[in-house]
């Protein structure tokens, strides 16, 4: 049997497993050679890592590709080799020469080169995708990255900087999936209308990771199948991403042992699972901020600041976090999650209708006002708007919910077509400016920031924002991130709400499944069953 014959049986046969299990009959395991995820993948736009900035997309990218180096499992803080054995800075202080391991091979079986690494980066820059501000916070541009990123010799890569960080900051950038490298002689001869192999990547992969994409059907499984290459090669032979909208078919799913893994379950479907044997329930600390993204530019009401003031005052909070979400989420009320230097943990805001009431009527807003809030068609995300749209409605502000495919919420946030939605944001890599360039970085719309996707457009914020990436002084670079955090916690676009805690439903035949506090941060490569 071929490669895709037994793929698309072994498919078959967890999608019967699936429907099966919705019908109520029991069925055998799982196959023991793979891994069934049940979740979510509404949300994939592209599984490019020069593109890819979705849930399902960026979980993906540890277990595709390689960087030149990688934040450490169990403590992101820490930074290790990958494709870079090591790597020294320069005297300048605004340069690193990698030095290659050269035991990386691609999927395809070619090695990873130098050449490799120059393409993979520069094409990042280039094409200037959602995530390319990451790198460009080096001061890379596509006019300039061509003479950033030098080969040396067939087993040294050098970069270089104009921007005014130092190499720390740098190496914590080259950590981000943006940073992946990818294989140059496959991805060229897949490019067509000079968009570096882009089309393509959105459903394959060229990575020298663990795993290689063997299928992908948007909004039915990502198949992830084993890297032969690989030198660490994988325990499972494949891991396939099933997309089960219905929180409660997943929650079945796993019940009945049709799934080996279930994300994004409800409070109520946690609760129902946590005593049932053979189960159990993983809660792993996030960084994911969930927020309000409030489209500054959509009209006059929206771009007043004391709505965005009024906003902050309702929202119940406590009731979210407690009540509704039961240990999913904690509240918080500033950019940087818990977790990173500088993070505010005070929460200032709590849910006072009367005081929103009077914002809005010294202002001149008057009431009542409709506001199209387009949301995730997803749990939890559709359960806070619901909470939302009850409490905002106390104060003349009606919420007409939209719900959505995650992938259109996203393309609708990027492209400014909204008036206000429900957001979360996951760091890129372990700084604090990883969230500070986000949220409090717009000079003029140029870079694809949250703040350009809210139409905030805040110079004076932005020179702060890079003077704090700047400050060498970790104590005065902590304040100034405190700073930031105050301004844009008093008044923005941006209405902080929850810190996730993500819960994660596993068998307990499952062995050696890691997460960690970032997105990234999920690994397949060590599971066995």
């Amino acid at each position: 049997m071929n490669g895709r014959s037994r793929r698309a049986k072994l498919l078959g046969a967890v999608f019967s497993f699936a429907l099966a299990a919705t019908a109520g009959v029991a069925h055998a395991e799982t196959p023991a050679n793979a891994l069934i995820v049940a979740q979510s993948i509404d949300d994939a736009v592209s599984f490019d890592p020069a593109e890819g900035f979705e849930l399902t997309t960026v979980q993906s990218f540890n277990n595709l590709y390689q960087r030149l180096i990688e934040s450490d499992r169990t403590d992101g803080t820490k930074i290790g080799p990958a494709v870079a054995a090591s790597w020294e800075s320069g005297a300048d202080g605004k340069s690193l020469t990698f030095t290659l391991t050269g035991k990386s091979v691609f999927a395809s079986g070619n090695p990873v080169r130098p050449e490799d690494v120059i393409f993979s980066l520069t094409r990042a820059v280039k094409l200037n995708k959602s995530p390319a501000f990451i790198l460009n916070e080096l001061g890379w541009t596509a006019e300039n990255v061509d003479n950033a990123v030098e080969k040396i010799d067939d087993t040294h890569v050098k970069l270089t900087w104009t921007a005014d960080v130092g190499p720390a900051f740098a190496l914590s950038l080259l950590t981000a999936p943006i940073a992946s490298i990818i294989d140059e002689k496959t991805v060229s001869a897949e490019a067509k209308d000079n968009d570096f192999g882009n089309g393509w990547l959105k459903t394959n992969s060229a990575g020298s990771g663990a795993f290689k994409i063997a299928s992908y059907t948007p909004h039915e499984a990502l198949v992830l199948e084993a890297n032969g290459q690989s030198a660490d090669k994988p325990k499972l032979e494949n891991v396939i991403l099933r997309n089960v909208p219905d929180v409660a078919a997943r929650r079945l799913l796993v019940e009945q042992g049709d799934a080996d893994i279930a994300r994004g379950l409800g409070a109520d479907q946690i609760d129902a699972l946590k005593d049932k044997p053979g189960i159990k329930v993983l809660s792993v600390p996030s960084a994911r901020t969930d927020y309000i993204l409030i489209n500054s530019k959509a009209n006059e009401t929206l771009g007043n600041p004391a709505f965005w003031e009024a906003a902050r005052y309702l929202v119940d909070y406590n009731g979210i976090a407690k009540d509704l979400l039961r240990g999913q989420s904690q509240v918080h009320q500033a950019f940087l999650p818990v977790g990173f230097p500088g993070a505010l943990t005070d929460t200032p805001f709590s849910l006072d209708v009367e005081k929103a009431k009077r914002v809005l009527a010294d202002a001149g807003i008057k009431t009542p006002v409709k506001v199209e809030f387009i949301v995730f068609n997803d749990q939890p995300f559709l359960s806070i708007a619901q909470s939302l749209q009850s409490s905002f409605a106390k104060a003349g502000i009606e919420l007409d919910i939209q719900p959505g495919v995650a992938s259109d919420i996203y393309a609708k946030g990027r492209s400014g077509q909204y008036q206000m939605t429900l957001r979360y944001w996951i760091p890129d890599y372990f700084d604090p400016h990883s969230n500070a360039s986000a949220f409090s970085n717009n000079r003029d719309n140029s870079t694809n920031t949250a703040a350009k996707y809210a139409g905030w457009v805040i110079p004076e914020l932005t020179d702060e924002t890079l003077a704090a990436v700047k400050e060498q002084d970790p104590a005065k670079r902590t304040a100034l991130y405190e700073d930031l955090q105050k301004k844009v916690q008093k008044s923005s676009p941006f209405v902080f709400l929850l810190q996730g805690n993500d819960q994660v439903v596993i068998s307990d035949k499952v062995k050696n499944y890691v997460q960690g506090l970032n997105a990234d941060q999920v690994y397949y490569d060590h599971v066995e069953k």
